[in-house]
């Protein structure tokens, strides 16, 4: 008896010795995991602070492009200008913003600008509010919209231009010192322009959700407008680029199809009038839609955002999510995502070597951020729908796969490219210098005129002002970039631009579910 409770008793310090260890490798393993579950939750809190500090400098550049009598004026080389502009008609056109680095308004590309701030706000104005950026995108918004409702005077009569752009061009001087003539440029029922018209309307409906709760007066103004002017367009139709020459230099339009479907689209997310949803998914989506060939989103090309913004009512309203049209704007959508996963099947190969989307020279960033932004509303709306997953081509991808790839674009913008340089002017310790900016390479107190300014233009000094938030056109295809002043094809920003960047930044801030719906 006693031989066999000694040798119980040597088994059971074994168990004992087991157990511990094993207990002692369980928590081991815990600790390694909190370790690496902390690790990466701080890596991705940092990602995210850093999104949040690239958003808070490119939404500055919407005050440096304003025009007009400076309200609260936050940028310190920037004064008032253009107040006459649109005097002649007696009226006040003088807000707005320039275009890029000249002193144009031109309202195709502006109205664009307005229209994605506006969903960027719809869609992230928490995360926004959240850096202390909703209010200035609010803000920047308004002071776009306030010139578009002066721009629309009458039912059938839309300003859609002020100044001349080739005698605009030949000057180089302050916005707060030019003298050169600002006629305006109009289109009507005589001389129609239906992707402008479009286009305004699309901005005024989309900033009327904006302003919903927050100013109801203005929000109906804007929804009166955006009703007019979309009846307008679509009552006279024709190409504004067509019926005005001499826009087609900067702002040439390849169809006004487009901009028809997303104004209609912004009006029934506005008002929820089965109408708008019907000229959608009617006749004008047979004639228009271009279902299953994705296109890139720019201001000229409103295709791919109008399949994503519909794609939200297929994921969210289950009173017309079977409507087989709209399940062709989803899929049209999904395929415009497949084009841009890189390890998707049907992936474009419109890339740099280190994955940056890269369809054109001029303004090369303009696609793969615009992209990047309806990659992660798409992830999005996904994810508040609890939608696992997508297919291309038989292989399949889930939101963080889209939310991947917009975290690559914008991280490329933000440094991590092989020039190693932020094209974001303002963030990290190394961006461009020598913008293409009239305003940014003239000091304030310089004494000028339309031609005594184009030694500033020449000069090899870096810009004394920095157009803090402006996103530069980018890198070529080869991933160079010359930091010259005179290199406009690279280093001249855009207003428009700063709209994707900021809707992409504000999407990126934190990971979160958006609204089913704007009302």
């Amino acid at each position: 008896m006693g031989e066999k409770s000694k040798k119980g008793g040597w088994c059971g310090w074994i168990i004992v010795l087991i157990v511990a260890a094993a207990a002692a490798g369980a928590i081991v393993v815990l600790v390694m995991k909190k370790h690496k579950d902390s690790s990466s939750d701080a890596a991705s809190g940092a990602s995210e602070k850093k999104y949040g500090d690239a958003l808070k400098i490119a939404m500055q550049f919407f005050d440096v492009q304003k025009s007009g009598k400076l309200v609260n004026n936050k940028i310190p080389w920037r004064g008032d200008s253009a107040i006459k502009d649109g005097s002649q008609e007696k009226l006040d056109l003088s807000q707005g913003m320039y275009d890029a680095g000249d002193h144009m308004k031109f309202n195709f590309p502006m109205a664009y600008t307005a229209t994605v701030l506006s969903w960027a706000i719809l869609e992230y104005g928490d995360q926004m509010k959240g850096v202390g950026q909703l209010e200035p995108a609010q803000d920047s918004l308004k002071w776009i919209t306030d010139y578009l409702i002066n721009c629309h005077p009458k039912d059938n009569v839309l300003y859609i231009q002020v100044g001349d752009a080739n005698a605009d061009h030949k000057c180089w001087d302050r916005p707060e010192d030019m003298t050169e003539a600002r006629p305006l440029i109009q289109i009507n029922a005589s001389t129609p322009g239906t992707e402008v018209a479009a286009e305004t309307a699309a901005a005024m409906a989309a900033a009327s959700l904006v302003f919903k709760s927050k100013n109801s007066g203005y929000s109906s103004n804007l929804l009166k407008h955006a009703k007019q002017l979309f009846t307008f367009a679509d009552r006279y139709r024709g190409t504004y680029s067509e019926n005005i020459p001499e826009v087609a230099t900067y702002y040439n339009s390849t169809g006004y199809g487009d901009e028809l479907l997303w104004a209609a689209s912004w009006l029934y997310h506005a008002t929820g009038d089965q109408t708008y949803f019907d000229y959608a998914t009617g006749k004008n989506a047979d004639s228009f839609g271009n279902f299953g060939n994705p296109t890139w989103f720019s201001w000229d090309n409103k295709l791919a955002g109008t399949q994503v913004l519909l794609s939200r009512v297929s994921f969210f309203n289950s009173k017309v999510s079977n409507s087989d049209t709209l399940q062709e704007y989803r899929k049209t959508a999904e395929a415009v995502m497949c084009g841009l996963l890189p390890k998707s099947p049907t992936a474009t190969s419109s890339r740099t070597d280190s994955g940056l989307i890269w369809i054109t020279q001029w303004n090369a960033l303009q696609h793969p951020v615009a992209s990047a932004f309806l990659a992660v509303v798409y992830s999005d709306y996904m994810l508040t729908s609890k939608t696992g997953k997508m297919t291309c081509d038989g292989n399949e991808y889930t939101p963080s796969d889209l939310r991947k790839f917009a975290m690559s674009q914008a991280n490329y913008v933000l440094g991590d490219n092989p020039a190693k340089m932020s094209y974001l002017v303002g963030y990290g310790d190394k961006y461009p210098q020598y913008v293409h900016h009239r305003g940014a390479s003239i000091p304030t107190d310089a004494d000028t005129n339309c031609k005594e300014g184009w030694k500033y233009l020449d000069s090899t000094e870096p810009n004394p002002n920095v157009a803090t938030g402006a996103l530069v056109g980018g890198p070529f295809l080869n991933e160079t970039y010359i930091d010259s002043r005179n290199n406009s094809i690279q280093g001249e920003p855009t207003t428009y631009n700063s709209a994707v960047i900021v809707g992409l930044l504000s999407g990126l801030v934190s990971t979160s579910s958006v609204v089913q719906s704007f009302t």
